[in-house]
C-alpha cells in the first residue's frame, strides 16, 4: 500500500521552467509548436493547481530571447513571480537561479524547456552530480532537430534523470480521484489543453447529465 518513493507529489519536487521563449521556440522542430505550448499549458496549470514551488527563467530575455509564452505569463505574471534572467546556458551556472533552485530545498526537481539538449541538459547533469533526482518533461521541451532532442533525453537518463510527460506529471500529482479539492481543477485543465483525453472528459461529464 505504501507509493514509491519515485513518484511526485506536490510537496516533493520543485518544477524549473528554462527558456520558453520566442527565440528559442523558432528554431525548434522536434515537436511541433502547438502541442509543445499546450503541454507548457498543463504542467504549468499543474505546478498551479498543487501549489508545487515553480521557478521560471529566461535568457537574455530583453536583448535577444524575448518575453516567455503566454501560457506561462497567465499562470505565473511575470509582475509577481520573479523571473529569473541570466547570460548562462546552463541554469546551473547562474547565481541567482542556482539560489532559487537550491532554496526551495526539494531533492527532486522537475525540468522543462529549450533546448533540451543545452537548455536542459546542462542544469540536468549539474543537479544529478549534486546528488539532486532529475526528473525530464520530455514532451515539454524541444530541440533544432529530433536527433538533438532524442540524443539529450538519452544522455540525461544515462545519468540517472527519469522521463515523465506533461500529462503524466499531473495525474501523478493527482494520483486519486477521490481528491476533490483538485478533482475539477484537474479535469477543467485537461478538457482545456489535454487534447482527444480532454475532449474524453468533456464528453463523459456532459453525458452524465442525461
Amino acid at each position: 500500500m505504501k507509493p514509491s518513493v519515485n513518484l511526485l507529489s506536490p510537496d516533493n519536487h520543485a518544477l524549473v521552467l528554462i527558456d520558453f521563449e520566442g527565440q528559442m521556440a523558432f528554431a525548434t522542430t522536434s515537436i511541433a509548436l502547438s502541442e509543445l505550448r499546450n503541454n507548457v499549458a498543463i504542467i504549468c496549470g499543474a505546478s498551479k493547481i498543487f501549489n508545487v514551488p515553480t521557478i521560471v527563467t529566461t535568457v537574455f530575455e530583453e536583448s535577444f530571447a524575448g518575453p516567455v509564452f503566454p501560457e506561462i505569463e497567465e499562470y505565473y505574471p511575470i509582475a509577481t513571480s520573479g523571473y529569473i534572467d541570466r547570460t548562462t546556458m546552463n541554469t546551473w551556472e547562474d547565481e541567482n537561479a542556482y539560489k532559487a533552485i537550491t532554496g526551495t530545498k526539494k531533492q527532486k526537481l522537475v525540468l522543462a524547456g529549450l533546448w533540451t539538449g543545452v537548455c536542459i541538459v546542462g542544469p540536468a547533469l549539474s543537479a544529478i552530480e549534486e546528488g539532486y533526482e532529475v526528473y525530464v518533461i520530455t514532451d515539454a521541451c524541444g530541440d533544432v532537430s529530433t536527433e538533438a532532442h532524442e540524443r539529450a533525453i538519452q544522455r540525461m537518463i544515462q545519468v540517472g534523470a527519469q522521463p515523465i510527460t506533461s500529462i503524466q506529471y499531473l495525474l501523478e500529482l493527482q494520483r486519486d480521484w477521490a481528491r476533490q479539492e483538485t478533482y475539477v481543477p484537474v479535469t477543467n485543465l485537461m478538457k482545456k489543453h489535454g487534447g482527444s483525453y480532454g475532449l474524453g472528459i468533456h464528453y463523459a461529464h456532459n453525458m452524465l447529465k442525461h
